[in-house]
């Protein structure tokens, strides 16, 4: 990373300044040339990746402390990423061994997918860079959408190497792309013998038996059927080729327009009512064929009215809720405050935190979002009323909505492979546009709107709030947010099922050529080691136990609850104020000011639905049943993991919830060598217990953000004032100053 005083110069123009600290002297860089390339990194490509241009003498920046540092190495791209290849790994490293790689993308290899800008500096000027330049830059800084920020000198380069390097990043990250030319083709066409992780079993929803297994699973079968009206696509593209509609209704009314206008079920509740979509019937001007929609819509609600169906209640989501272009704002804005160019801006933004985030409002469309949820979880759940989800094409909102209903009020939607299904069932064959709403093919009428990643926020949320209650971990969120720029994964790379088949080869089976296969992105061996996979599952979930003979269904075992009290926030009574009766009265004036913004009370809930959120959180938590979330203001948090990892000045050393989890994992250890000890006395059968992480260990050496990064970074500029708390003065003082002294980690 650069500071102010970094260095200047380009295409061999400037001397660099005394600030920088270099690891190879400029006098000494072509001299020792061929000693260095000896040393370098060989570039390791993915089958059907090619090498497109490449550079020598690069200077990647790092940081540590205040001072600059770089490692010199070759930066190369290729049709699938962005690669520097260092000379002296070591200074790379993020202060220790990182034990936590992905095969596919290196620590410090970009996927092409995945750059969201590219800046160039002239004269320590800033400068995005677009099309053909007339000028090179002296360095380079690239923006990715995972909120890395790499900066490059191209003071050593040559001049013929600056441009080609340049110019090569800039068409093949920027430039439109057809979707035949991606990586993911090439990668296909070279893997023959693509095998699947045997261990996967993640329900796929491209069969009627996978549907048929989803009715039975919860209890839907009575009132709705699998129809198989749209096999080969015939009646609409834009709907999965299996499909589930009310019993009553006929082949012929899905067909009338299209799949437009029809109910498609999505969930069964316990109590018979069911969560529903529709996406809205074209926008018609003529007076008669608005009859012929209204009389169309009339019947299609009488029949889904009618018994055994429970009343219907609609939510348009088109014009009572966010829009696309709400999601696109606040995160554009949000995305910024976390690529840090360098120590001293991350300090110059930090004590105008709160102001900067609450102007970018992306919390408070977690909180409508959840709010939302859970407004229809208590029709379902309380009220038995099914619930009809209304959009244009029942593919973003909808999906959003009824993903995050059914990770709230089903169980089996809260293991890894129940979630993995859900987000094949209401992502990848509800048609959500992957391609589109990433922009995948660089369109230029086309900007990213990032729903799914908006979903998987929702998701932490729900993670960071009740940790018992799911299979999977934070990282796990994060990874899979990662995945979604690796295009050697078909899940999200298409807007389609049908896109899918007809560019795969598998729309006409009768042709000669072979049709292609891709992985999906639920193979976890594909990008990370055994040992790695470990910290994508959260040793501290408990399944739900099977009840034996004699056992009433309402008993449990007490240990289970104990075990997860560390981690589980305690419950007061709820209000409908910002903050709880026990909150620590230094806190309420040390942040209340700034929190308070943060949510719009005006903003209540609908109908009986306050009622409902009370009464839940005013009860202990069933783990294994309905899950709700806090929303009031201060309970919404940043998800620090995935936004603030790359930032040393952000982690805490030997802190964190990471802290915590391994201090449990030993005690959870201790338990079951002791229980071991005790079965072998008594000669019974050793149980089966779950293995801690062992990448958890060591606790004290861990960083908060683990495990992308290992040790933290120390700071030239403390968070808190080194002279201790009494030094602060009074808690009016406190309130004063309660920007200067707020950490990330707090929010």
């Amino acid at each position: 990373m650069l500071g102010k005083g970094g260095v200047g110069g380009g295409g061999g123009t400037k001397a660099p300044k005394p600030s920088f600290v270099s690891y190879v002297r400029p006098e000494e860089i072509h001299s020792n040339e061929k000693e260095v390339a000896e040393k370098e990194v060989a570039l390791r490509l993915l089958p059907g990746e090619q090498l497109l241009c490449e550079a020598s003498t690069v200077l990647k920046y790092v940081q540590e402390d205040s001072c600059q540092r770089g490692v010199y190495g070759r930066l190369v791209c290729t049709d699938f990423k962005i690669a520097f290849l260092g000379d002296d790994d070591s200074a790379l490293d993020n202060g220790g061994e990182t034990q936590f790689k992905n095969k596919i993308v290196g620590e410090n290899d970009v996927p092409l997918h995945c750059v969201d800008q590219i800046y160039g500096v002239f004269d320590e000027k800033k400068k995005p860079l677009f099309g053909q330049l007339k000028k090179y830059p002296e360095k380079l800084v690239i923006h990715c959408k995972d909120l890395r920020v790499l900066h490059f000198c191209l003071r050593y380069t040559k001049e013929e190497e600056v441009k080609r390097i340049v110019s090569g990043i800039i068409h093949h990250t920027q430039a439109p792309k057809l979707l035949k030319r991606l990586f993911l083709f090439s990668y296909a066409a070279a893997v023959h013998n693509t095998v699947t992780d045997p261990r996967n079993h993640t329900v796929m929803f491209d069969t009627p038996k996978d549907w048929s297994w989803e009715l039975e699973r919860t209890k839907g079968s009575v009132k709705y059927k699998t129809v198989r009206v749209n096999e080969g696509y015939r009646i609409c593209d834009r709907l999965p080729a299996y499909f589930v509609v009310p019993t009553p209704l006929l082949e012929e009314d899905v067909q009338r327009f299209q799949g437009h206008g029809i109910p498609i079920w999505c969930w069964s509740c316990h109590n018979g009512s069911a969560l529903l979509k529709m996406s809205a019937l074209p926008k018609e001007q003529d007076d008669g064929t608005l009859q012929i929609q209204k009389s169309f819509l009339d019947g299609i609600y009488k029949t889904i009215h009618r018994p055994p169906y429970e009343i219907v209640k609609t939510e348009d989501l088109s014009s009572n809720f966010l829009s696309l272009q709400e999601i696109q704002n606040a995160y554009c804005k949000f995305k910024q405050l976390f690529l840090i160019d360098n120590s001293t801006e991350f300090w110059d933004t930090d004590v105008k935190w709160f102001s900067l985030l609450e102007s970018s409002s992306w919390l408070d469309i977690i909180r409508r979002c959840l709010k939302k949820a859970i407004e229809i979880t208590e029709c379902l759940e309380a009220q038995n009323v099914n619930v009809l989800l209304l959009e244009e094409n029942a593919s973003d909102l909808c999906c959003l909505l009824s993903s995050l209903v059914q990770v709230m009020m089903d169980p089996h939607c809260r293991t890894r492979t129940g979630f993995q299904s859900l987000i094949q069932k209401e992502w990848v064959m509800g048609c959500h546009s992957f391609l589109d709403r990433c922009n995948h093919l660089r369109q230029s009428d086309k900007e990213e709107v990032p729903v799914f990643l908006l979903f998987l926020d929702c998701v932490w949320q729900l993670v960071h709030q009740h940790p018992p209650a799911f299979e999977f971990t934070e990282t796990f969120l994060t990874v899979l947010s990662d995945s979604l720029y690796i295009p050697i994964f078909s899940t999200f790379f298409f807007n389609s099922p049908h896109q899918k088949d007809t560019n795969m080869g598998r729309e006409n089976l009768d042709t000669q050529s072979k049709p292609l296969t891709l992985l999906t992105v639920w193979d976890w061996s594909v990008q990370f080691e055994p040992k790695a996979q470990t910290l994508l599952r959260n040793p501290l979930y408990v399944e739900k136990p099977k009840l034996e003979k004699g056992q009433r269904k309402g008993s449990r075992f007490k240990h289970q609850r104990q075990l997860s009290l560390p981690l589980t926030q305690s419950k007061s009574s709820p209000k409908r104020g910002f903050f709880r009766e026990e909150t620590d009265h230094l806190i309420k004036n040390l942040l209340g000011k700034r929190i308070s913004k943060l949510i719009n009370s005006s903003d209540e809930f609908q109908d009986n639905s306050r009622e409902f959120y009370d009464n839940w959180h005013s009860k202990p938590t069933d783990y294994h049943g309905l899950l709700l979330p806090h929303i009031e203001g201060p309970e919404i948090k940043v998800w620090a993991q995935r936004y603030l990892r790359w930032i040393p000045e952000a982690q805490i050393l030997g802190g964190g919830r990471v802290a915590t989890m391994s201090k449990l994992l030993e005690m959870m250890e201790e338990v079951q060598s002791l229980q071991e000890k005790i079965d072998a006395k008594h000669h019974r059968q050793e149980a089966v217990h779950t293995q801690a992480p062992c990448l958890l260990r060591n606790s004290a050496r861990l960083s908060s953000l683990f495990p992308f990064a290992l040790l933290q970074r120390h700071s030239s500029k403390p968070v808190l004032p080194t002279s201790g708390w009494k030094a602060l003065g009074g808690e009016d003082d406190l309130a004063k100053r309660e920007d200067e002294f707020v950490d990330l980690g707090d929010v």
